[in-house]
């Protein structure tokens, strides 16, 4: 992912406002002393265009799934949208949220990443950007929007069938969070010592993925572990969100630039931490679960939890949701603050703006999290529970099933193919990638062609992550097999295509797939009657590797054919 430079987002905002710095005008300049005064008529007017491009930024990704959604709820399975009014409003806030967040990240907290990156190795030892590099993820990981699905989750889980994943997601939850930040925290240390000393990610998928597989093989052979794989893998792809990755890539290609290491051929820049960040996460949860499952009686897993009993009249839904916004951004800004004041000893500049982008920040989290309990959980867990009805009779929905069993489940297919390959393409860091694999081949490797080989592995990984859920499947016997294939493509590519391959994976998560497609899962398993609903986010991570390294073959191919024409 590339990211913006902080001088250039700054030139950006004066001309979005129109702004002139008066006191810097020459002292014989009539305007020296004069204040200007606008209306709030001229205040709107000047500030149109720059609310404007970013609601549509995000608009154009939230409302065409939302309308795909409703419509085949309304077409196709012919069922009303239970509670649109709230649902509409939620979607508006998820909109107004991420506006205000993803603007508030670039003003109040890339600043921090980008100084931090730049200063910090010239001025400590490597221990300590490397200390700093490990707080730095699990501080990010606490921050991300989507973190708060996994918390969300736990109301859909049967305790009865899954105890085990039932209390990592209740009681033990914020020890779930916390393996999930360790694991960012490891992830981002060994992204910075990969820039440092010009690793290959080959390697380092290796020494990464194997254990994984065989923790996942170990697991899948005790009945309550089992249930918790799905869950581990899932949490891959919720850390690769908006927080994490610009501030990681901005501390590691900083360290990475300032030790001249940058220009190596074997690494390139801002490539790899981000598929270190998606893979030791599952290892870290993988290993709370078996602790868990060693340190806490069967018996004791089926208690109800304490959080069972909650208070509603006395709540304020939004007000609760600024408190964990300030729980989340707030310990990651004291964090940077002290990094740059105390550890690297430089100025903040543009204070006021960064104060600004942190409240944005802020707003923005507090709307989003309201957003995703009214709008995308709400509508992705009304839909994934009524798809069912179109092959599977249910209580819940009359006249179901709709088609025959055979049609009925190729309804399914082709709604979650569909769904994976819209909801993709309209991802703006898609497009980001795409431009920049492209420059990176020299255009043998065309934007297009990225962008439709990372939307058809999408589709095609959540379309197997609803047969998963159909028919049953251990998602041990889908996730280990395809990772396989995975590394064995991955050994036969170059490395350039092996670091843009495993680093679309987390393209294709963003804060809007993540807590739609996870409630769609859970609410379809609860429907059909399946045991675990986890795991369809890991099969949309996995297949686009694989089809980006694929595609990377056949464009390899290509270039040696016209090579070998051209020689003779």
């Amino acid at each position: 992912m590339k990211t913006v430079k902080y001088s250039e987002y700054l030139k950006e905002i004066k001309t979005d406002y129109k702004y002139i710095s008066y006191n810097k005008l020459n002292s014989e300049h009539p305007l020296i002393d004069k204040k200007i005064k606008y209306s709030l008529k001229d205040a709107l007017i000047i500030l149109n265009p720059y609310i404007k491009k970013r609601w549509n930024e995000q608009f154009i990704v939230v409302v065409p799934i939302a309308l795909y959604l409703a419509l085949f709820q309304v077409i196709v399975i012919r069922q009303p949208i239970n509670g649109w009014i709230d649902i509409s409003l939620g979607l508006i806030s998820v909109v107004i949220g991420l506006m205000l967040f993803m603007e508030g990240l670039k003003v109040g907290l890339m600043p921090f990443g980008e100084t931090i990156g730049s200063y910090l190795p010239l001025k400590v030892s490597k221990r300590l950007v490397l200390l700093i590099a490990f707080l730095l993820g699990i501080g990010a990981t606490f921050a991300e929007p989507a973190i708060a699905v996994l918390k969300e989750a736990g109301k859909i889980v049967s305790q009865q069938k899954s105890p085990l994943l039932f209390a990592m997601l209740t009681d033990y939850a914020y020890l779930t969070v916390i393996a999930v930040g360790l694991g960012v925290g490891v992830a981002t240390t060994l992204g910075i010592l990969m820039f440092i000393y010009s690793w290959s990610l080959k390697r380092l998928i290796y020494i990464t993925l194997i254990p994984t597989l065989i923790l996942t093989y170990y697991c899948s052979k005790d009945e309550l572990l089992s249930s918790i794989i799905g869950l581990a893998w899932d949490c891959g792809a919720v850390t690769t969100g908006p927080v994490t990755v610009p501030l990681i890539l901005s501390l590691g290609i900083g360290t990475a630039s300032a030790i001249k290491h940058i220009h190596s051929s074997k690494v390139l820049p801002g490539f790899g931490i981000v598929t270190l960040a998606s893979l030791i996460p599952i290892t870290s949860v993988l290993i709370l679960g078996i602790m868990l499952r060693l340190t806490i009686s069967p018996s004791e897993l089926t208690i109800l939890p304490k959080e069972t009993v909650i208070q509603t009249n006395l709540s304020n839904p939004f007000f609760d949701s600024i408190i964990l916004s300030i729980q989340a951004i707030i310990p990651l800004v004291l964090f940077l603050l002290f990094i740059q004041k105390k550890i690297i000893n430089e100025p903040i500049h543009n204070s006021q703006i960064i104060l600004y982008g942190i409240i944005l920040s802020l707003l923005g989290m507090s709307f989003f999290n309201l957003g995703l309990n009214y709008g995308l959980s709400n509508l992705g867990a009304q839909v994934g529970g009524l798809v069912p009805a179109a092959y599977l009779s249910l209580e819940s929905v009359s006249n179901s099933p709709f088609f025959s069993e055979i049609i009925g489940l190729y309804v399914c297919f082709i709604f979650a193919f569909l769904l994976g390959y819209g909801a993709t393409l309209a991802e703006p860091a898609l497009n980001a990638l795409g431009i920049t694999v492209e420059n990176l081949t020299n255009g043998a490797f065309r934007k297009k062609l990225v962008m439709i080989s990372v939307s058809l592995g999408v589709a095609i990984g959540l379309m197997i992550g609803v047969i998963k859920i159909i028919f049953n499947i251990p998602i041990h016997t889908i996730v280990i097999p395809l990772y396989i294939i995975a590394i064995i493509f991955t050994i036969i590519s170059e490395e350039k295509y092996v670091n843009l391959g495993w680093d679309s994976a987390g393209v294709t998560t963003g804060p809007i797939t993540v807590p739609l497609v996870l409630a769609m899962g859970l609410s379809f398993a609860k429907a059909s009657g399946s045991i675990d609903g986890f795991g369809i986010l890991s099969m949309a991570s996995v297949c686009p590797i694989i089809s980006v390294l694929f595609v990377g073959l056949c464009v390899k191919r290509l270039e040696i054919k016209k090579a070998r024409e051209v020689i003779e």
